[in-house]
């Protein structure tokens, strides 16, 4: 079972937001879903080009990430790597347009591929059976999982294991639910280009008993060079990872204004007196503080560790490492209006030489949602009436 959505835990009707935003449309984009390159390149050396124009503009468009419920369609779940052109903004404004002309997007049974890959959801003990469908691609692929204790063959490290799934090829690995919490998977071969190329997503183990807070939102953090993915669709650049030097910065692979787009983006809407649950996961290679504008937090879990109570502490900045996954909480107290979540690393917060933009989002209200400055916001974002 999945659910379509924009923003991972957003659960707005289509007609409350239509009523919410006085009417507002969504613009029509070219996302149609075509097939997928497989002229081959060299994983071992200098990325050779693998598509020409022609090719490069079949490519279908990536979709937003969504929740693939493992445990409501029998415990087992499939992914496919697909090759994809990402939208990080699509429109001319705040230093648009953002676009990553190449990515490999994970793909869940028959759902659309997503940059984020889709967050696997599962109630503990409940393990789950991942088949890694690598039909149809030029490169080898793994997975590998974060947090949960597992086999050794089921690790997902080709080198250690001896297991990588080529091309052409699909294998099943067996993954427990038995760490409770937010977790990261990503491809494990060649680590340092594949996840730079989109091969990650996160892997949710809720605890027996889960108890959802008024509302729950699922963020990844993700730092681009994006010399990689223009060089691996064809553009002459230079590009290595021992001179990796991001310009491009998003959440749930989006930068600012497109994170505030209500379906393509990541708004954490709330109501006024709402619970709000945040898992944030770094899928990136940088440390990222992520700060909430007017609305102190408590960290109530790390790494799939419960936080003691005890430890728990209003604040309102908290360091993501490379890996890390930290689930925040708070209340949505403040005098109902749009507030920014964002990265404190100021060039972080860019698009380009554009600031604001990159890694931020924010709280909106929706009692804030009818106002001309959220209008403005949306016109910025492609959400418009």
């Amino acid at each position: 079972m999945t659910d379509r959505i924009g923003a991972p835990g957003f659960d707005m009707s289509r007609r409350e937001l239509v009523a919410a935003t006085g009417g507002m449309t969504v613009l029509a984009g070219c996302m149609s879903r075509l097939g997928e390159s497989e002229t081959p390149s060299s994983e071992e050396s200098q990325p050779a080009t693998e598509t020409g124009d022609d090719e490069e503009s079949s490519l279908p468009w990536t979709s937003s990430p969504e929740v693939v419920q493992v445990d409501e369609q029998g415990g087992s779940v499939t992914l496919r790597s697909v090759t994809a052109r990402h939208a990080v903004h699509p429109l001319d404004s705040m230093g648009g347009p953002v676009e990553l002309p190449k990515v490999w997007a994970f793909q869940a049974d028959e759902g659309e591929p997503s940059v984020p890959g889709p967050i696997l959801r599962t109630t503990e003990g409940n393990d789950i059976e991942v088949t890694l469908d690598n039909t149809g691609n030029v490169h080898p692929h793994t997975l590998h999982f974060h947090g949960v204790s597992k086999t050794w063959e089921n690790d997902g490290v080709p080198t250690t294991t001896g297991i990588q799934v080529g091309p052409d090829e699909k294998h099943t690995y067996t993954i427990p639910a038995n760490v409770p919490g937010t977790h990261l998977y990503h491809c494990h071969y060649q680590t340092h280009r594949h996840i730079d190329m989109g091969m990650y997503g996160i892997f949710r183990v809720d605890p027996k008993g889960y108890e959802p807070a008024d509302k729950e939102y699922f963020f990844t953090v993700k730092d681009w060079d994006s010399r990689l993915n223009r060089q691996l669709a064809g553009e002459d650049v230079d590009y290595s990872p021992r001179n990796r030097n991001p310009d491009v910065f998003t959440i749930n692979g989006k930068s600012l204004p497109r994170t505030l787009h209500p379906e393509a983006g990541s708004p954490i809407i709330v109501d006024h007196g709402d619970t709000v649950r945040l898992h944030i996961v770094n899928a990136g290679y940088m440390s990222h503080p992520m700060h909430t504008h007017n609305h102190r937090f408590r960290l109530v879990e790390k790494d799939g560790g419960q936080v003691p109570e005890a430890a728990q502490y209003d604040h309102d900045v908290t360091n993501i490492a490379p890996a890390e996954r930290h689930t925040i909480e708070f209340t949505a107290d403040a005098d109902p209006g749009i507030y920014l979540v964002h990265c404190h690393k100021v060039n972080h917060a860019m698009n380009g030489r554009v600031y604001p933009g990159g890694m931020v989002t924010g709280v909106v209200y929706r009692d804030a949602m009818d106002t001309d400055v959220f209008a403005d916001l949306m016109e910025s974002a492609g959400y418009e009436g």
